[in-house]
């Protein structure tokens, strides 16, 4: 057996059956040989992508992974291992390494070293029987507390070797420990909760790997607290309950917005707090509970009153009963609050019911995102963003069903990430109908992998929300555009599509938008990949959002 055949026999111990791949490396024979699909992408960050898609949908059980060849292959990966790492997303990366005596010998590139900064493990297998305590090591580390990224280093020569057959016999599949908190701690926090006037909960990704849904529900309905998801967290708590908020990132709901500025504590369970230009910034003189897995967040962008260690799900337990003992079976009353939530988003939407509801030409993006939401219930779907404008619009406005029916990614944010998640969300749960909302920029970027899609039978809705322009950077490229037209951009993204086997239609009547979505739906649902491009108007969308956005 060689060392490659070993790694494929202990991917499928650990539950991976498709490896996203680009050639050269033998380890994508090495994975067909063993049973394992792989699905060969056009370039290797949106290979990437597909394997943190798959993971975030799988909750990392079994996580993603993605094999390349050695110098472009893992250069050209980057950027995709930096947005996964950014989102503690567990997943595997297997590039292939120079062979021993020329390993890290300039101008070679190394994996091991350039991506130290991006990945939680980075491990050479730099002997054969190695290779078994290695990708222990790397499965153990990328879903312990705080997931991430492991990368296994296989150089070429080392791959290629013979080792002994007991390295797989001897693999088990690695089990994870999980911690609770400290119980007096938990009570303290407990007491600060209930005593609080207007608490309101953020709810971080931390609940989603957690599988935490169930008891944050509980907790929520128990001290009837508000509810709000982070960019990441969105759909940790279904925002259709009565109790939500909505999601809250650079561009907020109104209502949570209102909320937060008005709270006079915030509970972060399984939230890392960042402060950054992509996630929900906490306003000053709030007493914090904070839940991670991790301490490394604790007390970094924030004072934490109430710091919490442990596993989402463990501590919202411990809360629950902690809460339960402190109400002695006197349920709290949550009328006021729950109508207040209505009032606060219903006002907040009819100031914006003039785009959501415009029979505007160009199309305005809002109508596309509210007839989108008429026709699709969000329990059956898996919807994401991708990078500028449709971002912005998307997630304040899309009201998200259950655990991972939406991905929210974006504090490393590259043009073009949404489409590979999407392959990667629709493999990993082909029952739904997986969409992804981009724009011409980030078309531009990857949408060549939508014939990925096309050939590897993953029928995804691509939306192209196109408006031939960079508007996000209608601020930053004022003098040079008006000199040069540097936001400019062109194309037919229907067509493209089409050229590489696709079903697509480009719509530019506002009339047709709910038709045109519910016959890509049916396209999918017959196994083919879809694309709808909408030919839109130009929105200054941070101009629109600056009023619901703490800086």
């Amino acid at each position: 057996m060689r060392t490659i055949d070993a790694v494929a026999e202990i991917l499928k111990r650990e539950g991976i059956n498709i490896l996203p791949s680009f050639p050269t490396t033998p380890v994508i024979e090495a994975a067909a040989a063993a049973g394992i699909k792989p699905i060969i992408c056009r370039q290797e960050r949106v290979g990437v992508g597909i394997a943190d898609g798959w993971s975030r949908v799988k909750n990392g059980k079994p996580a993603g992974a993605f094999a390349m060849q050695y110098g472009p292959g893992a250069e050209n990966a980057y950027a995709g291992v930096a947005t996964a790492f950014s989102d503690a997303v567990p997943m595997l990366l297997l590039p292939l390494g120079h062979p021993l005596d020329r390993d890290r010998v300039f101008p070679n590139f190394s994996s091991i070293r350039s991506y130290e900064s991006v990945t939680k493990f980075a491990e050479q297998v730099n002997q054969p029987k190695r290779v078994g305590d290695t990708l222990r090591r790397a499965f153990t580390q990328m879903r312990s507390g705080r997931p991430g990224p492991a990368l296994v280093e296989i150089p070429v020569d080392v791959g290629n070797a013979e080792v002994d057959p007991s390295v797989v016999e001897n693999y088990r599949p690695v089990k994870i420990a999980k911690a609770q908190a400290n119980p007096e701690e938990v009570m303290a926090a407990a007491k600060a909760l209930l005593g609080a006037k207007r608490p309101v909960v953020q709810a971080g990704q931390g609940v989603l790997y957690a599988e935490a849904t169930p008891e944050l529900i509980e907790l929520a309905e128990l001290v009837q607290a508000p509810v709000y998801s982070t960019l990441a967290g969105k759909s940790a708590f279904p925002e259709w309950h009565p109790l939500a908020l909505g999601s809250a990132e650079a561009a907020m709901s109104g209502t949570a917005y209102l909320f937060l500025r008005e709270a006079d504590l915030v509970f972060a369970v399984g939230s890392s707090l960042s402060r950054h230009g992509m996630a929900t910034n906490i306003p000053d003189r709030k007493v914090i509970i904070h839940n991670t897995a991790d301490t490394i967040d604790h007390n970094k962008s924030y004072y934490a009153d109430f710091p919490i260690l442990g596993d989402a799900k463990l501590v919202l337990r411990q809360f629950i009963e902690a809460c339960k003992d402190l109400l002695t079976g006197k349920a709290r009353d949550g009328a006021a609050v729950r109508a207040e939530i209505t009032k606060a988003r219903d006002a907040w939407l009819m100031q914006w019911t003039p785009k959501l509801t415009s029979n505007d030409t160009p199309i305005n993006p809002y109508r596309i995102i509210s007839d989108f939401m008429q026709v699709v219930d969000p329990d059956t779907a898996i919807v994401t963003h991708d990078s500028g404008g449709p971002r912005f619009q998307l997630m304040p406005f899309y009201r998200a069903g259950g655990p991972r029916s939406y991905v929210g990614w974006g504090k490393s944010h590259q043009l073009g990430t949404g489409l590979g998640l999407m392959m990667g969300a629709k493999l990993a749960a082909p029952d739904k109908f997986c969409v992804n909302f981009m724009g011409d920029a980030a078309f531009g970027m990857t949408g060549l992998d939508f014939e990925t899609a096309v050939r590897s039978g993953i029928p995804i809705l691509t939306v192209v929300l196109n408006n031939n322009t960079m508007a996000v950077d209608t601020e930053h490229l004022k003098t040079s555009h008006a000199l040069f037209r540097t936001r400019d951009l062109l194309g037919n993204y229907a067509d493209v599509a089409k050229a590489m086997g696709g079903w697509s239609e480009r719509v530019s009547d506002p009339a047709q938008i709910k038709d045109a979505i519910q016959r890509a739906r049916k396209v999918t649902e017959s196994g083919k990949a879809a694309l709808l491009e909408f030919v839109t108007a130009e929105e200054n969308t941070i101009s629109h959002h600056r009023a619901f956005r703490f800086d």
